[in-house]
């Protein structure tokens, strides 16, 4: 009988924890979990450790926090631990070829978009941003570039017209779990297919920057809502509101965390409040228009559109954007 994979795996965001749990309740043996050192977080700047490193102590699971896993002392600690194949998945570090070559089974990763579509670092958000109806993820042999490794498993899944970046990355997190376990099986018996990606069909998926979520009313409403649906959890969707009253007063930021598209025309400019009641805020886009269900000022909490324009008056007129 062959004896057990030794797999170290390698994760920091909530996207890995899946994999890595189904990972150790299926009986692999995993040696060790290789995720980012605690950052300082809130506002007292604590050290939080991260829901997969508390879940690898809670199982007895060795964890070492390199800041640069690549090394030459963190490779030889991985070394060390002569593991036959490394599992990746929202780690937040790229492996140098040095340490790819370490596990006898190389390194695979889990990846959460149907490649060559949408590699880099935000692939769920870009895909909603950009209207897709399906993603999915890919199981991937890692090689020196990012994401760009033959294709070993793939599944699919529609996406659903009101889902939030967050909650779509949590459904693929849970998809791709059982994928790497079968992929693992595979990778032993030496019956893995490897798909080579197709270079012509690939699109890139950068990572997020705050002012991604800066909306640009011009665009048709379907896009904001996009837009907004994409920016969860983070950085949030915003814009900033003058009102008609006060027009010397600075613009007040808003931050919108869900819309409802309203695909019907309107006579106001894009930007536009079109109605400002206690059961509709609604405002003009380029095309159609959005109507604005949780909103948030900066420094506050979010709440419903009702109870905001309860304390802050809006009326028909007003101008969202610049």
């Amino acid at each position: 009988m062959a004896p057990p994979i030794r797999i170290i795996m390698l994760g920091t965001g909530d996207f890995a924890l899946p994999t890595f749990e189904h990972l150790c309740e299926t009986g692999h043996q995993v040696v060790q979990l290789i995720t980012q050192p605690d950052r300082p977080q809130g506002r007292k700047q604590e050290l939080i450790p991260g829901r997969i490193k508390i879940s690898a102590l809670a199982r007895g699971v060795q964890v070492f926090q390199p800041e640069d896993v690549n090394a030459a002392d963190s490779i030889a600690t991985i070394q060390a631990l002569a593991p036959d194949l490394l599992v990746t998945a929202a780690y937040g570090q790229i492996l140098s070829p040095a340490l790819l070559a370490v596990p006898r089974l190389g390194a695979i990763n889990l990846h959460g978009s149907v490649l060559p579509s949408y590699r880099g670092a935000a692939p769920v958000a870009r895909a909603i941003e950009r209207g897709e109806p399906e993603t999915g993820v890919t199981v991937i042999l890692m090689s020196p570039k990012i994401d760009a490794g033959g294709m070993i498993s793939v599944a699919k899944t529609p996406i659903k017209p009101d889902e939030t970046a967050g909650l779509l990355e949590d459904r693929l997190a849970r998809l791709g779990a059982p994928l790497i376990t079968d992929v693992i099986g595979a990778l032993a018996s030496g019956n893995a297919p490897i798909l080579i990606q197709d270079r012509s069909k690939v699109t890139k998926a950068p990572k997020l920057r705050k002012e991604d979520g800066l909306i640009d009313w011009a665009r048709p409403a379907s896009a904001i809502h996009n837009l907004v649906r994409a920016m969860q959890p983070w950085p949030i969707a915003s814009t900033s509101i003058r009102r008609a009253r006060d027009p010397s007063a600075p613009p007040h930021r808003l931050l919108v965390h869900k819309t409802l598209l309203i695909d019907e025309p309107t006579e106001f400019e894009h930007g536009v409040v079109v109605e400002a009641s206690p059961g509709r805020f609604v405002v003009a886009a380029g095309i159609g228009q959005v109507q604005l269900l949780v909103v948030q000022f900066v420094g506050r909490k979010a709440m419903p559109s009702a109870d905001l324009l309860r304390g802050f008056p809006v009326s028909p007129g007003d101008v969202m954007g610049t």
